[in-house]
């Protein structure tokens, strides 16, 4: 199970905020956060990916202890194994698309792997631009490949199809999908789509100012 009970102070657009939300979701299912903008979706995932530290709490994935305020544990990212999709895409300016995906495997390179992801994204044409080169469909889709690239155990996706078309969302949802069943990670994927969440969600944990719910689709 991921138990997450943390507290921590945003800052908005409306003014200061505590973002507090105690919840316990299974592992390796796929779920859709869901919620009002401004409520704490990215700062949940970026806490869970160790990106940005809460005021206080626990955060636990299985037996790992990714965070406890108390005990003094702060795992840095390196060491928690999760793929990570921004909302800005954060690719390496410096770097290829092919050369993006592949950074994300780290020290063990799997060339297979890398060329299915860019061949399922439609980036061969594009494999040696680098992203200033790129449209804003074209650098979401190799960010979403470089994020499969890791095969983490945990799959962020920060709001992953909000910028290509209607065709290449529905390849894209279908290739996340494909990775989450194969590779049996815990895939989060924050989204305001309701079809889309209806079509990929095992899960949905939604947030609003009154707390934290979560939704079973099965």
């Amino acid at each position: 199970m991921i138990y997450v009970d943390i507290e921590h102070k945003m800052l908005t657009s409306e003014g200061n905020h505590l973002l507090s939300i105690t919840a316990e979701f299974p592992e390796n299912q796929l779920i859709c956060i869901s919620g009002p903008s401004g409520i704490g979706k990215t700062t949940l995932l970026r806490m869970i990916a160790g990106l940005t530290k809460p005021d206080r709490g626990i955060i636990r994935i299985g037996k790992r202890v990714f965070f406890d305020s108390e005990k003094k544990i702060n795992m840095i990212p390196q060491k928690r194994n999760v793929g990570f999709m921004f909302q800005d895409y954060a690719l390496f300016p410096n770097m290829t698309v092919e050369e993006n995906i592949s950074f994300a495997q780290n020290k063990v390179k799997d060339r297979v792997w890398v060329d299915t992801l860019i061949k399922a994204f439609g980036l061969e044409a594009l494999k040696n631009q680098r992203p200033t080169k790129l449209s804003g469909g074209q650098k979401q889709r190799t960010a979403l490949a470089r994020a499969l690239a890791k095969k983490a155990d945990i799959l962020l996706l920060d709001e992953p199809l909000s910028s290509v078309d209607p065709i290449m969302r529905l390849n894209l949802q279908s290739e996340i999908l494909k990775a989450h069943a194969n590779f049996g990670f815990t895939t989060l994927l924050v989204s305001h789509d309701q079809d889309e969440i209806n079509k990929m969600a095992q899960y949905i944990l939604y947030m609003n100012s009154n707390g934290i719910k979560l939704i079973n689709l099965d």
